[in-house]
């Protein structure tokens, strides 16, 4: 688990920094036109178009591009062929990846990314053999700087929270998906400052990947994520922090 919260939370930081090159801004477009397609324009009824509201707010994407989207989304202009298709493989040093894709092509898609997997020492994987690793949960990273640990901890008695964890630098919240949005605005109405929260998939088990073969499992986590059709790269790799900011660095 430690290795996974120290990658989402240097992940996070660069897609916001990054945010700006568009290919994020056009991702997060998507999944709204799918999350209304999906759910209806209401987001305090449709939990996935909330959270891809919030992602859109974390990396300032420009409201018109969002009313664009749930305007075409609402009017079948845009989005009707798109589906959600998830693709599980396992990469270098036996690392085990789940990609999640939004695609109008499925047959583009799988050999576009078996490519992606072959290129990079990997193979893509039947369906379920490597899903089942993972789970689904909410998390909310606070800043340790940002809060006392008691009033976290209190905090967590009375909500529905599963686990609180200790990184170097923050407590990392987990919960069930259905209590994820509560809980988050519980804290925040408790004064609590939130850095970053998401529903994602997180690996029962990693794998301690050294130094020296950790660039290979990177460039292919890159790839995929790099990959138009790609919305999440989710991976069990455990690998030191300081190869991570290195590498997202470059």
């Amino acid at each position: 688990m430690a290795g996974h919260s120290k990658w989402a939370q240097i992940k996070h930081k660069k897609a916001i920094k990054d945010a700006r090159k568009g290919k994020l801004f056009s991702k997060i477009v998507r999944e709204i036109t799918v999350a209304v397609k999906v759910g209806g324009p209401d987001p305090e009824g449709n939990p996935r178009l909330r959270l891809a509201l919030e992602k859109a707010k974390e990396v300032n994407l420009p409201k018109d591009n969002i009313e664009r989207a749930i305007k075409k989304a609402i009017g079948g202009d845009e989005g009707n062929n798109y589906e959600e298709v998830i693709y599980e493989g396992y990469g270098p040093e036996g690392v085990a990846f789940v990609v999640k894709t939004l695609t109008d092509n499925k047959n583009r898609t799988v050999n576009e990314i078996r490519y992606i997997f072959s290129k990079y020492g990997g193979s893509l994987a039947t369906s379920g053999s490597v899903l089942w690793q993972f789970s689904e949960k909410g998390t909310i990273y606070i800043l340790k700087n940002k809060v006392r640990e008691e009033e976290v901890f209190e905090l967590a008695l009375s909500l529905n929270i599963e686990d609180i964890k200790e990184d170097e630098d923050s407590y990392v919240v987990y919960t069930l998906p259905k209590d994820f949005h509560s809980v988050k605005e519980k804290l925040q109405e408790s004064g609590i400052e939130i850095e970053s929260a998401t529903i994602t998939l997180i690996p029962q088990n990693t794998i301690k990947v050294s130094s020296d073969k950790a660039q290979k499992v990177l460039k292919l986590y890159e790839a995929l994520e790099e990959h138009d059709d790609v919305q999440e790269v989710y991976a069990n790799f455990d690998i030191e922090k300081e190869v991570l900011e290195a590498f997202t660095s470059e």
